[in-house]
């Protein structure tokens, strides 16, 4: 199975213009921008056959090639980070098995949560889509919630049936609980990781679907495949011992760089 992974990256961000350049210090207390460093965790992933940074703004396409990124310009008119791996995929001239898309503030990705990802669309046949999900200890719910508290959009959870197929993905937390976990007590809360695998079928009729309400409401992607009436397999994945977050706000920055002080990432 060949398999792409496309890093969608844009400048104008809503909620942190600029986010793919921010600069995040490692443990050695180098700093590289988001992209790079997305890039890198892209680059680490066994069993691929290309990576390439997918973005519409020159100062990114300046940024990544520096660093040794194949880039592909894409047109300002994508909605989303799919859409613009669609395009992508199709600049390549297709060809490609299974499509990776990557999101450009997910740094903390481990190799293994992608590999996971791919090795679960080849058991499912019937899925289109696949993207993985990590359950939340006692810490990471309290974070969760403690963001939607301050008025934050942060993480995003999930929501599936016994056969994992998705049945919601929400901003919000769910679902609801009442119960106060303890920071290392397993909770029944996944966190979505913004990774997504596709079957070029699917991902080149993704931009042809109409936007339903609640992608327009919630501001994500992958409920259109939902919507759509599409299946959507979620993949769990464990952390093993590693942390995860996503850079969503520029408050994340100091968090995502405690967190790779913590694990020793450079």
């Amino acid at each position: 199975m060949s398999v792409l992974i496309a890093i969608p990256a844009r400048f104008a961000s809503t909620r942190y213009p600029g986010k793919p350049l921010a600069e995040l210090k490692g443990a050695t207390g180098k700093s590289l921008s988001l992209i790079e460093r997305s890039w890198r965790a892209a680059s680490a992933v066994n069993g691929v056959d290309r990576v390439v940074v997918a973005t519409d703004d020159d100062r990114i396409k300046e940024a990544a090639t520096g660093f040794g990124a194949e880039v592909v310009m894409t047109s300002t008119g994508c909605a989303n980070g799919t859409e613009r791996c669609a395009e992508t995929h199709e600049k390549l001239g297709g060809g490609f098995d299974i499509v990776v898309n990557l999101q450009g503030d997910a740094p903390l990705t481990p190799h293994w949560f992608v590999e996971s990802l791919v090795q679960g669309l080849n058991e499912a046949p019937e899925a289109e889509i696949a993207t993985p999900v990590l359950r939340c200890n006692g810490a990471t719910l309290n974070a969760l919630l403690a963001d939607r508290k301050g008025d934050r959009v942060g993480g995003t959870t999930a929501v599936f049936a016994s056969d994992r197929r998705a049945l919601y993905f929400s901003k919000e937390v769910v679902p609801f609980t009442q119960k106060i976990y303890l920071e290392t007590e397993m909770t029944p809360v996944y966190h979505h990781v913004g990774v997504y695998a596709y079957r070029p079928a699917a991902l080149a009729s993704y931009p042809s679907w109409p936007t339903g309400p609640l992608e327009q409401l919630e501001g994500l992607e992958q409920l259109r495949f939902i919507e759509n009436g599409r299946s959507v397999l979620c993949v769990e994945v464990t952390a093993n011992g590693r942390e995860f977050w996503e850079l969503n706000n520029p408050e994340d920055v100091p968090k995502i760089e405690s967190m790779m002080a913590k694990m020793g990432l450079e």
